[in-house]
């Protein structure tokens, strides 16, 4: 029997990484671990993995994460109310959804 995993951050949900070294804006879920090869991070494979659309110091990325390095991010600020509007249509619960999306 499969064990089947629930996400606990849905698409378009700003989060950030547990050591606060970014914070972005979920675009992709995985059930488990897709990468080619095992985790770098040392994080389980068999738990949801996200890509998020990160924006740190260095400017923007995509990170691929494990769920245990994530949190919801209290302040709901990653993004600058200029990228918002550029990249993203904003629902009332503060879900992102890229422009040519809409949120499920």
């Amino acid at each position: 029997m499969t064990q089947q995993s629930v996400a606990k951050f849905g698409l378009g949900e700003v989060v950030r990484h547990q050591d606060a070294t970014f914070r972005g804006v979920v675009i992709d879920i995985d059930a488990s671990y897709a990468g080619e090869a095992g985790p770098a991070t040392g994080a389980k494979p068999d738990q949801p993995w996200y890509k998020v659309l990160a924006i740190g110091l260095g400017g923007s990325f995509i990170a691929y994460v494990a769920e245990s390095d994530l949190e919801h991010d209290p302040e709901l600020s990653a993004l600058s109310p200029e990228a918002e509007q550029r990249w993203f249509t904003v629902d009332a619960q503060g879900r992102h959804a890229p422009l040519a999306h809409a949120i499920h």
